[in-house]
């Protein structure tokens, strides 16, 4: 999906200035053991970003009002085709100061939920991703930036209450 078009008239506004902004990031993971007693290492859903060519989480800004598992979900089936519900809240953090290649500035309040996969299959479903691809969490890209790496293990611990940086 482009630029949402309350981003739009806001950057008519304000220009490239940094921008303060809600987003969600999934953690998208399923099984892969497929016979009892197998060994198993979940993987997780990764997207090839088209501004840089690192391997990310699917991740988005929020619309205006909408609630933040309802966008998480929308985001993944938006960018993979993938459909997946939350089951967690994995945690909440700030992502790095990001520079675009249109020189437009942000920052995110970064909501990081965890998924299970529902249905479908993984392809490219938008133009903000050159690849999509199912990834053991043990064997991540090397350019797999390490606040997207720390989202999967938030996701990944069983402790019920949400992580957070202190």
């Amino acid at each position: 999906m482009p630029i949402p078009e309350f981003i739009v008239e806001l950057r008519k506004k304000i220009g490239t200035d940094p921008l303060w902004l809600p987003g969600v990031k999934a953690v998208v993971l399923r099984d892969t053991a497929h016979d009892p007693g197998e060994s198993k290492v979940p993987e997780v859903l990764l997207v090839q970003r088209a501004d840089n060519g690192k391997w990310t989480l699917p991740a988005g800004i929020l619309e205006p009002g909408e609630e933040p598992a309802v966008g998480c979900t929308r985001e993944v089936l938006e960018e993979t085709g993938i459909e997946a519900r939350v089951t967690r809240l994995a945690g909440i953090a700030t992502t790095d100061p990001m520079v675009y290649p249109n020189g437009d500035r942000a920052q995110y309040l970064d909501i990081i939920f965890g998924l299970e996969y529902v249905s479908g299959e993984a392809h490219v479903a938008d133009d903000e991703n050159l690849n999509v691809q199912w990834c053991a969490v043990d064997a991540l890209p090397e350019d797999c930036p390490p606040k997207h790496r720390r989202a999967i293990e938030w996701a990944l611990d069983k402790s019920p209450a949400p992580k957070f940086v202190i």
